[in-house]
């Protein structure tokens, strides 16, 4: 299955907004793809084009103006946005929210403005940035378009982004006086949980803790994010007081027109808006708003010592799927070049055109793990990847973890441990694991459980896995310190 007609790297932020202007309805803007790949797949959206955006410099900073406004460009990934210490400061929902976004490897991939255009109510980062009164800047060849992002929607899944625009900017507004904000999201499991409901609230108070401003979004509760205006009103001069707080999280229903659903009834969803917004109202009054979001350095990323995603110069590339235009990569060390895989998913690449099985095909949706591969030295999943992505990258599988014939600490402790049973689900634990103790080389049983936390095992308790990870720091740990003993006597 050909999933496009022709895959375009952009180089240059004019370049994309060109080929848009030219190809209209039938492009879409590429940047994490992990909404798009599955809507193509599952036949939802049939592109002729792609566009990819990521390898153009600047698109995935987050900065800070001189006036306080806070920006985010559109190749800002959800682990970015988490681990940001500006937005942990200035913006805290939207850091939760993205935390609270899939899991390590999907965080890796999907961006915020991919979230944004997706536009599904469940979604977790429309919420925070609506309470946030959060800004999105759309451009085109006709020039740039900047207006409040709740102005954005107009229906599930529908927006104002006309065929020939794309997001480049999004801004929250300078954070004034005592602002403080939190937000919370019911979902079935602890993490790649679509939102049930999600809340986001932002609360202004002057130096007596009256309240001077307060906005309250909702989410997966009506066809948009909505906002709980009667509940904003009651709170305004007011503290938060036992008896405020139970009156808020009342009002808060009247927004909320929520469905039937697989995730939940109508009636449960209300009543999660209420326990939500009255949690979320305690949390700010208390003062302890981060409600488990690490701070940036013990958050887990599975980056190891990578930071950013190399750009390309010269002129855009374009792979056509008919087209004889070779994808030219670094595989586990080794130059490739190779054919025909234009149109498919870096997945299917590795094991169909390279001949390297030992990343799994299971769920081809971003939720089990088994197709863990490292890009540019960042664990991401390989069935969520367009194959072009990787021209001109470095890839690393499974089978390149092993140095002259040598098992990786990780996998030999997993061997030690007795953590594998089938093994299907092993090479995307062992690539997620090996990344973390990269980048954190002591990690406590909690940071193995969040690298694990996108990795499904059907045989296994997890509990030998975990194990297996311990076991694997101890010995990277005995080994450094025996390494560097002996530096020390010679």
């Amino acid at each position: 299955m050909r999933l496009w007609e022709t895959y375009y790297t952009a180089t240059s932020l004019d370049d994309a907004v060109k080929l848009l202007d030219q190809y209209k309805k039938r492009a879409r803007i590429i940047a994490g793809g992990t909404d798009l790949i599955v809507e193509i797949e599952h036949g939802a959206r049939a592109p002729e084009v792609v566009i990819d955006v990521t390898r153009v410099g600047g698109l995935d900073a987050i900065r800070q103006d001189p006036d306080g406004t806070v920006h985010l460009g559109p190749t800002v990934t959800h682990a970015q946005a988490a681990a940001s210490p500006l937005l942990q400061e200035h913006a805290l929902p939207l850091a939760q929210a993205c935390w609270w976004v899939g899991a390590p490897a999907l965080r890796n991939r999907g961006t915020v403005v991919g979230n944004l255009v997706t536009a599904s109510p469940a979604n977790d980062t429309i919420t925070a940035l609506v309470a946030l009164d959060a800004s999105v800047t759309l451009r085109s060849v006709r020039g740039d378009r900047t207006g409040k992002l709740i102005q954005f929607y107009e229906g599930v899944r529908r927006t104002r982004l006309a065929s020939d625009e794309m997001v480049v900017d999004i801004a929250i507004p300078a954070q004034t006086g005592k602002r403080q904000g939190v937000y919370l999201k019911l979902g079935l499991r602890q993490v790649l949980a679509i939102a049930v409901t999600n809340v986001a609230i932002v609360l202004n108070r002057d130096g007596s803790g009256s309240i001077t401003d307060a906005r309250i979004a909702l989410g997966s509760v009506a066809p948009t994010i909505v906002r709980a205006l009667e509940a904003e009103a009651a709170l305004i001069g007011a503290s938060l007081t036992d008896a405020t707080i139970e009156k808020v999280a009342a009002l808060a229903l009247n927004a909320a027109h929520p469905i039937d659903d697989v995730r939940g009834s109508a009636w449960y969803r209300r009543e999660e808006v209420s326990a939500l917004v009255r949690r979320g109202l305690e949390s700010l009054r208390s003062g302890e708003v981060r409600l488990g979001l690490p701070q940036p350095e013990h958050m887990v990323k599975l980056w190891g010592q990578t930071r950013r995603w190399p750009r390309l110069s010269g002129p855009t590339i374009a792979h056509h799927v008919d087209g004889d235009e070779p994808i030219q990569a670094v595989v586990n060390g080794q130059n490739v070049t190779v054919h025909g895989a234009n149109g498919k998913t870096l997945l299917r690449m590795l094991r169909e055109d390279l001949g390297l099985v030992g990343s799994k095909s299971g769920c081809e949706e971003g939720e089990c793990g088994s197709c863990t591969v490292w890009l540019d030295g960042i664990a991401v999943l390989a069935c969520m990847t367009p194959a072009p992505r990787a021209h001109g990258a470095s890839i690393q599988t499974i089978e390149g973890l092993t140095t002259d014939g040598e098992l990786h600490p990780v996998q030999q402790a997993f061997v030690n441990a007795d953590a594998v049973q089938c093994g299907y689900c092993t090479p995307g634990f062992v690539m997620s694991a090996a990344k973390l103790l990269e980048e954190i080389p002591n990690p406590d049983r909690a940071q193995i459980k969040t690298a694990l936390s996108g990795n499904l095992c059907r045989c296994t308790g997890y509990y030998k896995i975990i194990s297996a990870v311990e076991q694997a720091a101890q010995k990277q740990a005995a080994q450094k310190q025996a390494a560097e003993k002996q530096g020390a006597e010679t």
